[in-house]
Parts: C-alpha cells; sequence; structure tokens
C-alpha cells in the first residue's frame, strides 16, 4: 500500500464510527431522521427517538432494511426531565451506553409575543405555549445532556450535538422571539458546557441549519409560502438537504473533530452571511 493509499485509510478511519453508540432525540422524520441515516452508514449503532410512532416506525424499518439490527427505535417525550430520563434509559438498556448524543428535539413555532394591532400578525403565543417552544428548543438539550453527563463524565469521552438553528436563533425573525429566546439559551447553553466538560473528554457543540422545509410534513401551498419567503434570501439559491446536516453533525460525533467544543456552526447556503 503506498503512503498517499494508506494516509487515505487512515482519513476515513477518521471518520468511522464502528463501535460508536448514538441518541438521536426527534429524529421521526426531517434533519433528526437525516442525521441517524448518516451515522448508520458510518457504522454507529444508533437509537432513534420520537414522541410518536407516526414516523418513527416507517424510519426504523428502513433503516433495518439497509443496517439491521443497529437501528433501535424509542418512544418518549424527550421534552420534560421525567421523559428525558426514560428515553436515555431505554436506549442504554438497549444499546448500551451513549458515546454520541444528538439533542434534535425542537421546532420553530410561530408566534406574537403580543396581539398586534389590524391582526396581520401569527396567534398570540398563550402562557403555555411560551412553556412548549422552551420545552422544545432549550430545555429538552438541557435533561438529556444531563441524563447521558455522568456515565460519558466516568468514561472520559462522550460527543453532544445541540441542533439550534439560524432563524431566530442566528438572524433575527419576527414573530420567533420566544423560539430564539430558546435557542439563544441552547447558544449558551453549549458553550458553557463545553467548558465545564472539556478536562473530561467530552466535547459540546451545535449546529444552526438554515431552510430545510420538511415535506414529508407539508403541504404544497405550506411549501410553496416558505419558497416564496426564503429562497431568494439564501445565497445558494437552495434549501438544505437533511443528510447535509447528518455529514456535518458526522464530522462533530467522530474522530476528525477531537480538537473542536464549544462551537455553533451555520449550514445555511449563506443565508447568515
Amino acid at each position: 500500500m503506498t503512503g498517499q493509499n494508506m494516509q487515505s485509510v487512515r482519513s476515513g478511519a477518521c471518520f468511522s464510527l464502528h463501535g460508536k453508540v448514538a441518541l438521536v432525540t426527534g429524529a421521526g422524520r426531517g434533519i433528526g431522521a437525516g442525521i441517524a441515516e448518516v451515522f448508520a452508514e458510518a457504522g454507529a449503532t444508533v437509537v432513534v427517538n420520537a414522541l410518536t410512532d407516526t414516523y418513527l416506525a416507517k424510519l426504523v424499518e428502513n433503516l433495518k432494511r439497509v443496517h439491521g439490527e443497529r437501528i433501535i427505535g424509542v418512544m418518549g417525550d424527550a421534552a420534560t426531565a421525567d421523559g428525558a430520563r426514560q428515553v436515555v434509559s431505554h436506549a442504554v438498556a438497549a444499546a448500551g451506553d451513549i458515546d454520541i448524543l444528538v439533542n434534535g428535539v425542537g421546532d420553530a413555532i410561530s408566534k406574537s409575543l403580543v396581539d398586534e394591532p389590524g391582526g396581520r400578525s401569527a396567534p398570540t403565543a398563550a402562557d403555555q405555549d411560551i412553556q412548549k417552544i422552551l420545552d422544545l428548543n432549550m430545555y429538552s438539550a438541557i435533561h438529556c445532556t444531563r441524563a447521558v453527563g455522568l456515565a460519558m463524565i466516568r468514561r472520559r469521552h462522550g460527543r453532544v450535538i445541540n441542533i439550534s438553528g439560524v432563524l431566530g436563533a442566528l438572524k433575527g425573525h419576527a414573530r420567533l422571539s420566544v423560539y430564539a429566546a430558546g435557542k439563544a439559551g441552547l447558544t449558551g447553553f453549549t458553550k458553557s458546557l463545553a467548558h465545564e466538560w472539556a478536562s473530561y473528554g467530552v466535547t459540546v457543540n451545535a449546529i444552526a441549519p438554515g431552510v430545510f422545509p420538511d415535506i414529508e410534513s407539508l403541504s404544497p401551498d405550506q411549501y410553496g409560502a416558505i419558497e416564496k419567503t426564503y429562497l431568494k434570501q439564501i445565497p445558494m439559491g437552495r434549501f438544505g438537504r437533511f443528510r447535509e446536516v447528518g455529514q456535518l453533525a458526522l464530522y462533530i460525533a467522530s474522530d476528525a473533530s477531537n480538537y473542536m467544543t464549544g462551537q455553533v456552526i451555520a449550514l445555511d447556503g449563506g443565508l447568515s452571511a
């Protein structure tokens, strides 16, 4: 084998997840499903979580057809403290200690903070709406990370990858103020916990996707409205693909990123530039 070929093999090994266990929450469809697919291709045992079986069963079936028993589905509400502990407990019981946690639960729920004159705004956020948006977009990541943290610290190795967002979190957007508060909190959580756990060999990073419409859950009219609103704002002229988030997550989850922690990386076709 030539030196160049040996270097290629070593480079490929850096991106391997063979022997690793990954838990991806909020993975029934969309970005979470894209991450799960790429992780499975890289050799990981992948535990995919969703609140219901609506999309989860189909995803698990499709991935198992290709990757066999390395794919495990776990239903549960990862947005509550008790639910997160249960999801992690079931994942560990089924697959072993978690090496990689992807906090993928989240939803860019559009709500106006107060009623606006003329009725042009989105629906106004009620108290329970505010709590739900924060639970989905910030507290879920805190609860799930806390649930896996002690085991990662004891083993002195682990990867935490939080899924943030460009709209609202890195780039202001009307009627996403509560969502933005959650994602801004997630950014602070990512950066501070990276300091807290660095000496234990656990890295904490975040990906901020731009516009990644989920055709599976949108009507043609809804997709058209997103296209009309955002497509011209994206310098690359297209929406993101779920696997592209998965490929960035693979880099962060793998040994290739050993020297990176506390970062929030935008993946948005230039939208936030």
